[in-house]
């Protein structure tokens, strides 16, 4: 298996371990001591704290990111690109997303809380952005 395959896995690992860990203790141990009922968490609708919101973002964030990466790994195995460069920018783009999504939950979002958390989403951006770009290069 490939570094880039086994970040794509940490990858999906984070997310759902994000989604269970935050969103899903907080549902369920409100269900489960009848403080909410099932049918109350509806997504149109804010509800909880504002930690249980961030939460929700976060695990959004790693949703809507993951398919980006999954499509940077797929070409990546079509073309048979694979370097050093390559394994170093997977890992510190999950590095950057793990801190990213830490850093959303875990601190009440002042400026400074959002600068740091923007500056490893844009880490990840620029590992991705500098894979697709070496992969196109390849496949040219």
């Amino acid at each position: 298996m490939t570094i880039p395959v086994f970040v794509l896995l940490g990858f999906a690992a984070w997310t759902l371990l994000t989604l269970f860990c935050s969103v899903g203790v907080y549902r369920w141990s409100h269900i489960l001591t009848g403080r909410a009922s099932i049918a109350e968490f509806k997504s149109d609708i804010p509800h909880g704290s504002d930690w249980y919101r961030r939460a929700t973002r976060a695990h959004m964030n790693c949703i809507e990111n993951l398919p980006v990466y999954g499509a940077i790994v797929l070409a990546l195995q079509a073309t048979g690109l694979g370097s050093e460069l390559i394994d170093w920018l997977s890992v510190t783009m999950l590095t950057a997303r793990i801190v990213q999504t830490s850093v959303h939950v875990g601190f009440t979002q002042t400026n400074a809380v959002v600068s740091v958390r923007f500056g490893f989403y844009s880490v990840q951006f620029v590992c991705m952005v500098m894979m697709g770009i070496m992969t196109a290069a390849r496949a040219i």
